[in-house]
């Protein structure tokens, strides 16, 4: 598992007080209990935790762990936008 998978899972296991080695890329927001408001809660965690902005449309799309990792790698790798004065 590579370390973006590592830190998501890590942060969903921290918010949901479960343990991190019983949760896989599998695994779906609804087998983990996981509403929309813990949902918005992870991906605050999750945007501190890479320096990252998710957009609030995208989180409507996420069903599994996997879906989340992707997300977030999809993201590390785009390029920052610049923005002019």
């Amino acid at each position: 598992m590579n370390d973006i998978a590592t830190r998501c899972i890590d942060i969903i296991a921290k918010s949901k007080s479960i343990p991190a080695d019983s949760i896989s890329l599998a695994n779906t927001f609804d087998e983990l209990n996981i509403d929309s408001l813990d949902k918005i809660n992870i991906s605050f965690e999750v945007e501190e935790a890479f320096n990252i902005e998710i957009p609030d449309e995208a989180l409507s799309t996420l069903r599994t762990v996997g879906d989340m990792v992707e997300g977030v790698a999809k993201l590390t790798t785009a390029p920052a936008h610049i923005t002019t004065p």
